[in-house]
């Protein structure tokens, strides 16, 4: 891993997060905010705390992402993660003649990826998504193209859908949040027989114009071409340096940033991914 890395220019990010709730009972938690550690990612100095003071458990999930457990208490908590990521000073790799892969080709963990899902529907798509995109030549840039119509198609608009809202229902209502970006572009990739799966975690400004609005996470996708996954970004539709992942699923549903079991008030959230010298 650090061979990798330490062969390329790099820089260090700062990310972290922090979020305070209200809970009416003691009330158990999954958080989803560790970056997870990659051949281009090396994450040093990862530190949780809470006010009060509470037990925190780690486990990784069925996707290989690591998760964190507690439980928080009656009245009012808060929770902060703060670790320093380096990255290399490039964007992400792009290969436009790279090729789809006939079904009968992919390999058996693709699958699940081409499958519906809570939030994205190829089934309910795939009339629209083979007249869009159906006479393109397979590969690459018929990814592309679909990344292009999305980010084209749907207006960022925060509030714009909630818990509820599928694929089918930002492609008609033409508004949506990054989540809902990917969740649209994916459901077009499956619909096609072209895996797709969705990723989220933390994307710095670094060397494009600033975001004026606060910090987030971020979401975007996974598609496999040729032999191995590659990046896409429905919502900035831009290759971009200093992507650091927390998760990936079939969808936002696997990859929650909090899952909650039970009803607390999340009265703030708070999102860092800032270049350090």
């Amino acid at each position: 891993m650090r061979d990798s890395l330490w062969s390329m220019e790099t820089r260090r990010i700062q990310v972290g997060c922090d979020f305070t709730y209200a809970a009416a009972i003691p009330t158990s938690v999954i958080f989803q905010v560790t970056p997870a550690e990659s051949a281009h990612v090396l994450v040093k100095d990862g530190q949780w705390a809470s006010e009060p003071d509470m037990a925190i458990r780690g486990y990784t999930d069925l996707y290989g992402n690591p998760c964190l457990r507690t439980v928080l208490p009656a009245g009012r908590s808060s929770f902060r993660y703060q670790a320093t990521a380096t990255v290399p000073d490039a964007t992400e790799e792009a290969d436009e003649d790279a090729p789809e892969c006939a079904p009968d080709d992919l390999p058996d963990d693709t699958l699940i990826y081409t499958l519906p899902s809570r939030y994205c529907l190829p089934d309910v798509l795939g009339d629209e998504a083979w007249s869009r995109f159906g006479g393109l030549a397979p590969g690459y840039r018929r990814v592309q193209a679909i990344c292009d119509y999305v980010h084209g198609h749907l207006t960022f608009q925060y509030g714009s859908s909630t818990a509820l809202s599928s694929a089918a229902d930002v492609n008609q209502a033409g508004r949506g949040v990054c989540r809902d970006f990917t969740h649209l572009a994916i459901s077009f990739c499956r619909a096609l027989n072209i895996p797709a799966r969705y990723v989220f975690g933390y994307l710095p400004d670094m060397d494009v114009p600033p975001d004026p609005a606060p910090m987030d996470f971020a979401a975007w996708m996974e598609v496999w071409l040729a032999d191995r996954w590659w990046t896409f970004d429905p919502r900035n539709n831009t290759r971009r340096k200093g992507r650091i992942l927390i998760g990936l699923g079939r969808d936002a549903s696997d990859v929650a940033m909090a899952t909650t079991f039970g009803g607390p008030q999340l009265e703030s959230m708070l999102v860092q991914a800032e270049e350090v010298t």
